[in-house]
């Protein structure tokens, strides 16, 4: 695609979403998309085909400013404040931008999501096997990331609907620290933090680690699966 034809539909999804921000997705249509970027809607039809691609192609948009605004969160040396932070950024987001992420996370097809989704779970995941190699995780890293991703998912949807006035941000503040008391566990007394900790700790530095290991990949699996046995 050249500079212009670039430039063009960047215009088009800069006025779908502004559109998007300031009336909900009822509001996005072919026409008035349109006529809000001057263009002909058989313009539009060119790059996005129809209104559900058009959509489409908001809601990776939309992942990728969400993802940005992630990324912006650096590791500290504790993981599980940084599973908080990275909790507050998503609930956050969501509030700001109540629009853009109901087509993010409320998909009416089931099944249905961008591929950035598949990125944003990913780094949820590598903040949670951080969590999982410091020994602080009750539960696999993949089940942590789908019970974080479904609760705060279903606070920030809860609150969106909840008109702003009445709000009440302590909701948000005690279901992230209900979710971190069920997955997260203390710091051992001592240096032992049990052996279900440390297979997940063993398990999770195996999925991170920078160089080579030494086993053949058969052997690496039989390995991960009794580590995740020993961890249940």
């Amino acid at each position: 695609m050249d500079d212009a034809k670039n430039r063009t539909r960047r215009h088009i999804l800069e006025a779908a979403a502004d559109i998007l921000e300031r009336e909900g997705a009822q509001a996005v249509s072919t026409r008035s998309v349109a006529a809000a970027a001057g263009i002909r809607a058989a313009s539009l039809y060119q790059f996005f085909g129809d209104k559900d691609g058009l959509l489409a192609a908001l809601a990776i948009q939309a992942f990728d400013h969400y993802l940005a605004e992630k990324h912006t969160l650096a590791p500290t040396a504790d993981p599980v404040e940084d599973m908080r932070r990275g909790w507050d950024i998503h609930v956050d987001f969501g509030l700001r931008h109540p629009a853009v992420y109901l087509l993010m996370f409320g998909t009416d097809r089931p099944g249905r999501r961008p591929p950035a989704a598949d990125e944003a779970h990913d780094l949820l995941l590598k903040f949670l096997n951080r969590v999982a190699a410091a020994g602080r995780l009750r539960v696999p890293p993949t089940l942590a990331a789908h019970l974080c991703q479904a609760a705060a998912t279903g606070v920030t949807l809860s609150l969106i609907a909840t008109p702003a006035p009445d709000r009440d941000p302590e909701i948000s503040a005690r279901m992230r620290e209900t979710l971190v008391s069920s997955l997260i566990t203390d710091p051992p007394p001592n240096p032992d933090p049990g052996l279900a900790s440390r297979a997940l700790a063993l398990d999770a530095a195996l999925t991170t680690a920078d160089e080579p290991i030494s086993l053949r990949p058969t052997e690496t699996a039989l390995l991960r699966d009794w580590l995740q046995q020993l961890a249940h």
